[in-house]
């Protein structure tokens, strides 16, 4: 596969693109701190005209994305609007108001995970009278393991549940520590033959909503960039969109000397190929 272009900073594309789409956790922030040269790459390419959503596949709506932004020191300037996989989720539970919902929810309690459902009027069941299984994250993600999971996902699968994944993620970095994520129970379910759907990154939904709300998109699709830090989700979604993408090293991975080398042998052990690929987001 041909390796990424290695741009010094964003300064050196910004012209070829009108809009950006963005990767949040592991690019402008890694969950304790925002990165500053990240923003202020952001902030410089919407002050030349250029339009920004962030992209994220935080299994919660936009309010509750950008609500962390200012303590951890994300200027409202780095972006024209946030779209996350829990949006996306939320239209598609949205679209199936009928069914009855199976939850399975991360560790901060079913209060943090109502913003996904919310005024749905949705009916809330038990594994055996659901239709379907709603997949927000693991229980406890400090002290589970995917693994755990496999018996009961075992029994959804049995009784022909789809899965309706919130965070298509397998990890996150908080820090300097990874986190599983609801995307790891998916794969676990897709392994035992259950039938997953997936609103975020790198399938479609999310791209067409975060498109849908740039109401003023100027942009042909290859004038439209997408950059994160994930082969699987940020890389391979540009791809299958028809976008060009940045890859940036400041989140899952952690590079060692040589990121031209690993970048490259990287994006072939994921079948990808990016269009650029830096250290970390600058201008």
């Amino acid at each position: 596969m041909t390796a990424p272009q290695f741009p010094a900073g964003l300064s050196g594309l910004a012209s070829q693109y009108d809009t950006i789409l963005c990767d949040v956790w592991g690019v402008i922030h890694n969950g304790r701190a925002a990165f500053t040269e990240a923003c202020d790459a952001l902030v410089k390419f919407r002050a030349q005209g250029g339009q920004i959503s962030l992209i994220t596949n935080a299994p919660v709506p936009e309010a509750q994305v950008v609500r962390y932004f200012e303590p951890l020191g994300v200027p409202k300037a780095a972006f024209d609007l946030c779209v996350s996989s829990g949006d996306a989720t939320r239209a598609e539970l949205a679209a199936h108001p009928d069914r009855s919902v199976w939850r399975m929810g991360g560790d901060e309690g079913w209060e943090h995970d109502r913003f996904l459902y919310d005024g749905l009027g949705l009916t809330f069941v038990d594994n055996d009278s659901a239709d379907l299984l709603l997949c927000i994250g693991l229980r406890d993600q400090v002290n589970d393991q995917p693994e755990d999971y496999r018996a009961e996902l075992g029994r959804a699968v049995a009784k022909g549940l789809p899965m309706l994944c919130a965070n298509p993620d397998k990890q996150v970095r908080v820090g300097g520590k990874l986190y599983w994520c609801a995307g790891a129970l998916a794969s676990i379910y897709e392994d035992l033959g259950g039938q997953v759907i997936y609103p975020g990154k790198p399938y479609a939904p999310i791209y067409k909503l975060a498109i849908g709300r740039l109401t003023e998109l100027k942009a042909k699709p290859q004038r439209i960039l997408c950059i994160g830090d994930s082969p699987a989700t940020d890389v391979r979604g540009a791809r299958r969109q028809g976008f060009d993408s940045l890859y940036v090293g400041t989140g899952l991975k952690q590079h060692g000397a040589d990121f031209e080398a690993e970048v490259t042998d990287l994006l072939a052990d994921y079948g990808e190929q990016a269009t650029y690929a830096m250290t970390g987001l600058r201008w």
